[in-house]
């Protein structure tokens, strides 16, 4: 296994940590939901994907904001269920899978069923129908995760074979870690130059893009994974708002927008309540950057899920007045519990109730009014 792989996969080592006190709490929005009047359809999605984020994750972020979170005040929330084909616990591949494509595959598996058949994702049918499309991550932008909604690969670890995967796409925005996996490859490619051949601008941090405002763009913010909550500032936030900018300015038919909080899973593989409540928070603030572009845009859906639930976290006790929270962990992997969908805008009534993680797809799908004739 090559040293850029092992670096891919060591954040599983436990580092048990089951009580956390907030470092700041953040202001939610403010806003009157019966003063809100979307379009019935949207013409954007923005797609956030807590990796690993349960009921447990969610209410310790709310416990340690003193009871605030932009995520709670989501008008529809779901509960959706997590197998993958061949197991009832899945991994990020196969659920990352499910949700972009709506087949179940199984685990370690990138945008292919359960036969090694490819699959054409959400993000390739928002392309073909001439939408905007992107990714924003915390993690390598080559994760299981964003690779699911754009490479087709038999096995997650396949880095490089995944980021060669976003050469065959027209992908507008794609911000995240990963930048050895397109410059610092085996096979002697550079894949950066690639990109900037086909009109991408480059960065390799959010400041060096900081004027872009439409056009390609791919900023690679880390050689592999960022760094945590604690040590990247706001990557997350920024990104959010910049992928939301560049898609919005973009000669399309609307966008769409997969964003990932991906080191909750992290904290949770650890068994570390401040590492999973901290990323919790995070990615609420992110929440925010696109449930405010939805108030004011009236067609956009903002729709926050995991892919499955990491560390069978419960939450043991707390105080929201002093933003403490107290846990306890059942695993160091993931388990098979059901996982939040909450859902804010246009359309966001069709995410209400329990289903399969496979109909998030077949929602997104129809809520654009794609046609079921153009389905591979």
């Amino acid at each position: 296994m090559s040293s850029n792989l092992m670096a891919q996969e060591d954040y599983k080592n436990k580092n048990e940590k089951y009580e956390y006190t907030v470092e700041k709490k953040h202001e939610v929005l403010l806003f009157n939901a019966d003063d809100l009047k979307f379009k019935k359809r949207p013409k954007n999605i923005i797609l956030f994907i807590g990796d690993g984020m349960g009921t447990a994750q969610l209410f310790s972020g709310l416990t340690a904001n003193g009871g605030e979170l932009n995520m709670s005040n989501m008008s529809y929330v779901g509960f959706s269920k997590t197998e993958s084909s061949d197991n009832y616990v899945t991994d990020s591949a196969a659920g990352g899978t499910a949700i972009s494509t709506g087949k179940r595959t199984t685990n370690g598996t990138i945008g292919l069923d359960a036969n090694g058949e490819r699959l054409t994702t959400i993000l390739e049918y928002a392309e073909r129908n001439e939408k905007a499309t992107g990714l924003v991550s915390t993690s390598a932008i080559t994760h299981a995760t964003p690779a699911s909604f754009i490479a087709h690969q038999p096995s997650r670890n396949m880095y490089e074979q995944i980021a060669a995967d976003f050469m065959e796409t027209e992908i507008d925005v794609f911000i995240g870690g990963g930048a050895d996996f397109f410059n610092k490859r085996v096979d002697g490619r550079n894949l950066v130059t690639e990109l900037s051949d086909k009109g991408y601008r480059i960065g390799y941090n959010l400041e060096e893009v900081a004027p872009v405002s439409n056009g390609k763009l791919a900023v690679l913010t880390a050689i592999g994974h960022n760094a945590g909550y604690r040590d990247r500032g706001e990557m997350l936030t920024e990104s959010t708002s910049k992928a939301i900018e560049v898609l919005s300015n973009a000669d399309s038919k609307g966008f769409f927008l997969m964003v990932e909080g991906s080191q909750i899973d992290w904290g949770g593989h650890q068994n570390d309540a401040a590492y999973v409540t901290g990323e919790v928070l995070d990615m609420d603030k992110a929440v925010a950057k696109a449930m405010e572009f939805a108030i004011k845009d009236r067609r956009t859906l903002v729709i926050v899920t995991a892919d499955h639930e990491t560390g069978g976290m419960a939450v043991e006790g707390g105080d929201p007045e002093k933003g403490y929270v107290k846990t306890g962990f059942t695993t160091g992997g993931h388990s098979a519990v059901m996982v939040p969908v909450l859902a804010f805008g246009a359309g966001a009534e069709e995410f209400a109730g329990i289903y399969d993680n496979t109909e998030i797809f077949e929602k997104m799908y129809k809520l654009f009014k794609f046609k079921q004739e153009d389905r591979d």
